[in-house]
């Protein structure tokens, strides 16, 4: 068996719709919807401004996705400059725990420093405990803004 980390590819999409199933049954906010997950990925790959960043693991000929992450470039007026959204991050039920997350995130967080951001932000479901105390294990801290939302599509 050996894991690898790197770019996503067309033909990982549906893994990562599938994880994303996965992230959105514990999240109150969203609802899986394969179709529009796929919508929204297949936009995602080509931009050089976004990353998707997957854990593939190997065994002989046989392999899969088994966690990903996706950060996207903005850029923010208090920082003076460019900062990135973690929009997604997530890894397979089984493999948890094993440290592919934090890995994720390092990757993450490189390509971010490559490209000269000066921050990583990113939401998590307030009752995932266990997401939360990653996230502060990692080194990341509760900022005081408030998330807010309003629905445009019907």
């Amino acid at each position: 068996m050996s894991l690898k980390f790197r770019p996503a590819q067309l033909s990982d999409l549906p893994e990562l719709a599938a994880l994303l199933a996965q992230l959105f049954a514990i999240e109150k906010d969203f609802a899986a919807d394969a179709s529009r997950q796929l919508v929204a990925l297949k936009l995602m790959l080509p931009r050089e401004d976004i990353l998707l960043w997957v854990a593939e693991e190997s065994i002989a000929d046989e392999s899969q996705v088994v966690g990903f992450c996706s950060v996207q470039s903005l850029i923010s007026t208090a920082e003076g400059g460019p900062a990135g959204l973690v929009e997604d991050l997530v890894v397979r039920e089984g493999w948890r725990g094993a440290g592919i997350g934090r890995r994720l995130l390092d990757g993450a967080e490189a390509w971010a420093r490559r490209r000269g951001m000066s921050r990583l932000q990113l939401l998590a479901d307030e009752d995932n405990a266990p997401a939360l105390e990653f996230y502060r294990h990692l080194g990341w801290t509760r900022s005081n803004m408030r998330n807010l939302r309003k629905i445009l599509r019907d």
